[in-house]
């Protein structure tokens, strides 16, 4: 059991958590959820012991094992395999102790650590780890590497995979998903859930968390408070306690209107001055409740690009890759305004560079390329933010890419990306990641592009950008290709998929859900790309004519999904309205019923649009 007990905790001068309390009971699978710089690695960092509280007390059971993945690796020369299995130290120090009782030839002693050995699955160890780093991507050349010869991501799957290795009963785990492609994620989750011991998981990957987690820890202002039940869960449970707050709020401020207006008149009378006075105490005693922040910091559109000709980019027989290398061939491809494509594939299977060749960065090795003369490219490389200039603010940024343009314009655009005020101004070098990553997908969105290209977007973006982004591109006029291991965004953005598999790049008639089984499919010993490749075309002719029964529904789920978020947009704004003091205040009793009856014709459309969406969403479910 894991307890907190009114406990403070602060990083310089800044308080992250205040007077806070929750337990967490063995076993539990708990989502930490909230805006980045709320806390969250501030609270494993306390966890693990690295940070004591400034007030009260956390309480972590002694005896327990607890795993986390380590941020930096150093460059060894120890091969990969060997560098994973450091994670099960027990195993490492029996394999040490037996290594000198073999040398004083101590039968009694080797006998006892070769039992205890078996007893803890030593003997199967290795093959444990192999397992492990095949599920992360690594194959089997790959695991007798050294360490130093990897990238940085790839380090840092080593370092998840020797937390994995772990025998915990606690694995803290901070956006484990931010270096892994979609395959490794499934994977990742598939595990994540056989997993016995307590997890803490911090994401901002809400199918993962889904999938995953059992409870929710939402860090919110300096407190965490604690739900029963996944991510999607928790967002039911904390819309209807903010919606409940809203209308308490509302009702508390008419009633402190209420007795102000009638202090002001009556405190000069003496016949009333005592329930004036009376009055006066009611309003110093009431617990005030807050006002329901429901609105993101975060909210723009892409700007509806000069010109949308058709077709963007044609390719026939094309083949893309480098000078050495040929990675994809017989390209056959046509990208027209409004397609939206979600690309899948194993990682190095040739996703990014699909992407690069369709931005122009790379030449196509063959074939013939058709661009649009009037093609205007926003492309988003996993790497966006290392292109950055350190020591210049995201106004200057704008400023390079329009020199005609205003400040004020500049601010305002900015404003949509969290960056206000003095922030607009300041380098961008001690930026955290995530406000780094804004500014790179700004400074895409500025240029008014007809074809969008996104590898990976959302490394680094919290749950509120991730959502602002969903809504910007719902409305995106242009073409859009897509890589990303957020389901949700893949799900809620793309119409189409491509898979990229054994060398080419065809069309996938599947879905999320058809391409985690066919994962699932694969034999683990040898996965094959061209077996891959085989196995999705296979699924798509048993499964086309089903997928073309539910294309229309899913269509109608996806419209109407478009038109309850607006509506739940206006009734926000309504009770914002509803909840303003000042409207109360000025009696504006014409303007309240107004917005009344307005706002209960918007909830009984919204009750009907949830009665369609429930119906489409159950014939699905019927024909799957």
């Amino acid at each position: 059991m894991i307890q907190l007990t009114r406990a403070t905790l602060r990083r310089g001068a800044r308080t992250l958590l205040e007077d806070t309390s929750f337990t967490l009971y063995a076993g539990w699978h708990v989502g930490v959820v909230g805006r980045n710089g709320t806390g969250k690695s501030t609270l494993f960092s306390a966890l693990l012991g690295e940070l004591a509280p400034d007030r009260g007390d956390i309480s972590v059971p002694r005896q327990i094992v607890i795993a986390s993945v380590a941020q930096e690796t150093p460059a060894l020369p120890q091969p990969a395999l060997e560098y994973v299995l450091d994670g099960d130290d027990e195993l490492r120090q029996i394999e040490r102790r037996l290594e000198a009782a073999e040398a004083a030839q101590d039968a009694l002693k080797i006998g006892a650590l070769h039992e205890r050995l078996n007893a803890i699955g030593g003997y199967a160890a290795r093959a444990r780890a192999g397992k492990l780093l095949h599920g992360l991507g690594f194959s089997a050349d790959e695991q007798d590497r050294p360490v130093a010869s990897f990238s940085g991501g790839w380090r840092m799957r080593l370092n998840l995979a020797r937390a994995l290795m772990c025998r915990s009963d606690l694995l803290l785990l901070d956006e484990p998903t931010n270096h892994l492609d979609l395959d490794t994620v499934i994977w990742l989750q598939t595990w994540l859930i056989g997993y016995a011991g307590t997890l803490l998981l911090i994401s901002h990957d809400r199918e993962f968390l889904d999938a995953v987690t059992g409870h929710t820890l939402h860090l919110e202002g300096t407190t965490a408070t604690l739900y029963t039940g996944n991510y999607s869960q928790f967002e039911r449970q904390r819309a209807e306690r903010l919606r409940l707050q809203a209308a308490q709020y509302a009702q508390q401020q008419a009633r402190i209107a209420h007795l102000e207006s009638f202090i002001r008149r009556f405190k000069a009378k003496a016949s009333k001055a005592r329930q004036a006075q009376s009055r006066v105490k009611a309003l110093e005693r009431m617990e005030l409740v807050a006002p329901a922040h429901w609105d993101s910091a975060f909210s723009f559109e892409f700007p509806e690009p000069e010109k949308l000709p058709s077709p963007l980019i044609r390719m026939d027989k094309a083949a893309a890759g480098y000078p050495d290398k040929t990675v994809l061939t017989n390209l056959r491809l046509l990208l027209a305004p409004g397609e939206r494509i979600g690309l899948l594939g194993a990682n190095g299977a040739g996703k990014s560079t699909l992407i690069r060749t369709l931005a122009g960065e790379l030449a196509p090795l063959g074939g013939d390329v058709m661009r649009s003369p009037d093609l205007r490219v926003g492309y988003f490389a996993q790497h966006q933010v290392e292109h950055l200039d350190l020591k210049a603010s995201p106004v200057v940024h704008l400023r390079r890419i329009h020199p005609q343009g205003t400040e004020q314009q500049f601010r305002d655009f900015l404003g949509g990306f969290n960056f206000r005020g003095d922030r607009a101004f300041e380098p961008v070098g001690p930026f955290s990641g995530g406000e780094k990553a804004r500014l790179a997908l700004a400074l895409v969105v500025y240029q008014r592009p007809n074809l969008l290209l996104l590898d990976e977007p959302t490394n680094h973006l919290d749950l509120d950008m991730r959502h602002a982004l969903e809504t910007a591109l719902a409305d995106y006029a242009g073409a859009m290709i897509l890589v990303s291991h957020d389901r949700h965004l893949l799900n809620a953005t793309c119409d189409d998929f491509w898979l990229v598999a054994g060398g080419a790049c065809e069309a996938y008639d599947g879905d999320l859900d058809d391409y985690a089984r066919l994962l699932s499919s694969r034999d683990a010993s040898a996965p094959s790309r061209s077996r891959a490749a085989e196995t999705a075309r296979d699924q798509r002719r048993g499964g086309a004519g089903q997928r073309e029964r539910l294309k229309p529904l899913r269509d109608t789920v996806k419209k109407l999904d478009a038109q309850i978020t607006k509506l739940q947009k206006r009734l926000t704004e309504l009770d914002a309205r509803l909840a303003d003091p000042a409207l109360y205040a000025s009696t504006q009793a014409a303007e309240i019923a107004q917005l009344g009856r307005e706002q209960n014709e918007l909830k009984t459309e919204l009750a009907t649009l949830e009665e369609q969406w429930l119906a489409a969403a159950e014939e699905i479910e019927q024909l799957t």
